[in-house]
């Protein structure tokens, strides 16, 4: 009775074997539709009932939205573009001036540079040569106007001095158009090109300070362009994380700072950020303020007031749209969000027009390629501050502070207003999108 006994479950597990071995594999993995009995039951986790999987998460959607425009929009660009916001994105380590233990000789140790103090001598450079080249081709045209009225020597002595003249003078113009003074205490260590290598996190000092802060390098490009001078009030409108924020504080050059953002939970994200970078001293109401308001109704609490505006607006965010289906802008429960956007956008920078001094300088910017969300809302602003608010908009060159960081981002080429820092695999910062408003009236 033993021996049969154990003879007949031999037999079934050999008739099982041979059936399993004449099945073939996609039908056999039909067979198999609950593969946690292949697992422990410790290592057992139960899916909730409530919790559907959607069909079309939004990273796919998303995908799906920048095929159709932005194929249209950057034409042959936009697979490279593609390539590169699907691939790990490179940080910057923007340096805490307020830490007192030194980063500068760790960061440089690991084989990385300060971009923005790199790049200043290349800058000064380019402007001397355009300025050559201008002067050049100016003393080209006196001669030639010269030779032709070589047999009135006088009237053309004296034509040849006006023309001296208005080529110095012309001469200074270029050079103050090319001017651009950036602060010398911002500094951001990027890796070269093409390296991928992953900074360390941030160690703090003694005062439990730490001392750099990651983000995208290309988000301090408009931080630069917003040229803080010594005692400028500067209103930052849309303000959390707090990197942009960060990076205008390292300047140690503002007289009172106004940080808004219209949703609590950033704004005490952002608070976080400061106390972790920021000495408590400098963080006083005298000269810094943070309110949570909306930023759209900033023109009922002050108008005519700042030197200097961010209007560093919500948008699409390509890159996290791609990357995070959590809290992902292109979920189906967020589209009216999502179609809401350039009206929002405008509304923002109306609100930072209106809130700058006359005089003063308001950047916009976004971290998005869409045409509509930068230069269109751009655009409309321009005409609706005239028309709506008397206001008179003069848009500022950023020529000369792409051409000064092109060794570290890849910039959009084609754009009439504004300019844009487009993902690369060898340099892929961005997207950043940047314009300078420069209020006259």
């Amino acid at each position: 009775m033993f021996v049969a006994s154990r003879a007949k479950p031999n037999r079934k597990y050999l008739r099982t074997v041979e059936m399993a071995l004449r099945l073939d594999s996609r039908l056999l993995m039909r067979k198999i539709r609950d593969l946690r009995c292949l697992t422990s039951r410790r290592h057992r986790v139960k899916e909730k009932w409530a919790a559907t999987r959607p069909k079309y998460p939004p990273t796919s959607l998303a995908l799906h939205h920048f095929d159709v425009i932005y194929s249209s929009q950057l034409g042959q660009l936009w697979p490279s573009v593609r390539v590169a916001l699907l691939s790990e994105r490179k940080y910057g380590a923007l340096l805490n001036n307020f830490c007192n233990d030194v980063f500068v000789d760790y960061l440089s140790s690991q084989g990385c540079r300060d971009f923005v103090t790199d790049s200043t001598g290349g800058c000064e450079i380019l402007q001397l040569m355009l300025i050559c080249c201008y002067v050049l081709i100016q003393l080209v045209v006196c001669f030639i106007i010269s030779a032709e009225h070589v047999c009135m020597e006088q009237n053309a002595d004296v034509e040849f001095s006006e023309k001296s003249d208005s080529t110095s003078m012309e001469k200074r113009d270029i050079s103050g158009q090319h001017h651009l003074s950036l602060p010398h205490l911002i500094k951001c260590f990027v890796f070269p090109r093409g390296d991928i290598t992953r900074f360390k996190p941030a160690r703090p000092d003694r005062s439990g300070l730490l001392g750099y802060y990651l983000m995208d390098a290309a988000s301090v490009l408009p931080c630069l362009a917003l040229d803080v001078r010594e005692g400028h009030t500067l209103l930052d409108l849309c303000a959390a994380p707090g990197g942009k924020t960060l990076a205008l504080l390292q300047t140690q050059a503002i007289g009172f700072l106004c940080l808004n953002d219209s949703s609590v939970s950033r704004t005490l994200r952002l608070k976080r950020v400061l106390h972790s970078y920021v000495p408590k001293e400098l963080l006083t109401s005298e000269r810094l303020r943070i309110t949570s308001l909306d930023g759209t109704k900033w023109e009922e609490i002050e108008q005519n007031t700042f030197d200097r505006v961010l209007v560093d607006v919500p948008c699409t965010t390509d890159r996290h749209s791609l990357m995070e289906d959590d809290n992902n802008i292109f979920s189906k429960s967020r589209t009216g969000e999502r179609r809401r956007l350039p009206q929002l956008q405008l509304q923002l920078l109306l609100a930072g027009v209106v809130a700058a001094r006359p005089g003063g300088v308001i950047v916009y910017s976004t971290c998005t390629l869409s045409h509509i969300q930068n230069v269109g809302v751009v655009e409309q602003a321009i005409h609706l501050a005239h028309e709506n608010h008397g206001i008179q908009l003069q848009v500022v060159d950023l020529r000369p502070l792409a051409d000064m960081f092109r060794n570290t981002f890849h910039f959009a080429s084609d754009l009439h207003l504004g300019e844009m820092v487009i993902p690369h695999l060898a340099a892929n910062f961005g997207p950043i999108y940047m314009c300078k408003l420069k209020r006259l009236t």
